[in-house]
């Protein structure tokens, strides 16, 4: 009981700080490619929210992680949109200004229920698009090494909350069989992108300590995964708790290459 309280006090604190993570405005195309990444994190971490509350998981931490994570995506929008370099990129933010405002009614526009549920993952499906490709055009605009690191630990922060939505959808249920497929994509393409920032050359000491940490989060995260077959409330917690804890250690390792320099 005690290890669940400190857990849940991690995710209130996760939910709380990490809007904040983020600076007023694009400073750079480092900083750009971490915003642009973390929206794609923010589509998939606004339809865990949503089915948590289906489900009245975690409710008050859910309500606030969409609340919060909603006003985050319409603030890095806008600075996205702003900031890019070319018309191509302007292009795509206007194109994700569309599928955000669709995505939004999906979320908002009723009350959370399943029969609401096959159209916002369609929805939530059509935002991460978007927000990828303006994730890969920033990285090429950028043209280092750095920039391809920052974008793959900015993926893997999208990649926790996709496997939380698909557990939550899967036990829903929607689509199960499907939800249970995207899972097992993701873990593998999560597992192999960890070996991949653990041996980057320019993975620092302080950012590989942190991808430790990241890895002890794992083990939790992927341990309540497994869980998927067997029912009752304390599975999806443990989904929803450990997903964003280790959210929140990744979201520290991507701020970390993006300060990187050269």
């Amino acid at each position: 009981m005690q290890r669940r309280h400190i857990l849940i006090a991690l995710t209130a604190a996760a939910g709380s700080t990490l809007p904040f993570a983020a600076q007023a405005q694009v400073t750079d195309l480092n900083d750009a490619i971490n915003k642009a990444g973390r929206q794609r994190m923010l589509s998939q971490r606004m339809g865990k929210a949503w089915l948590a509350l289906v489900q009245e998981v975690e409710p008050a931490t859910a309500r606030q992680v969409l609340d919060k994570s909603m006003s985050l995506f319409d603030r890095q929008l806008v600075e996205l949109k702003a900031f890019a370099p070319t018309p191509e990129i302007r292009d795509t933010y206007g194109k994700l200004e569309g599928a955000w405002s669709d995505y939004k009614t999906a979320l908002v526009g009723t009350a959370p229920g399943k029969p609401g549920a096959p159209a916002m993952l369609q929805a939530d499906a059509r935002v991460l698009a978007l927000a990828h490709q303006g994730t890969v055009q920033y990285e090429a605009a950028s043209g280092k090494p750095v920039g391809k690191l920052v974008n793959v630990a900015g993926r893997q922060r999208m990649l926790s909350q996709r496997m939380a939505k698909f557990y939550l959808a899967a036990t829903l249920p929607v689509d199960a069989t499907a939800a249970t497929a995207e899972i097992a994509k993701a873990r593998t393409e999560f597992l192999t992108a960890m070996e991949f920032l653990r041996n980057a050359p320019e993975a620092t000491p302080r950012i590989k300590e942190e991808l430790q940490l990241a890895d002890g989060q794992w083990v939790f995260f992927d341990a309540a995964l497994k869980k998927l077959q067997g029912g009752g409330s304390k599975p999806l917690q443990d989904v929803f708790v450990s997903s964003e804890n280790l959210l929140s250690v990744m979201d520290r390792v991507t701020g970390l290459y993006s300060a990187i320099k050269v």
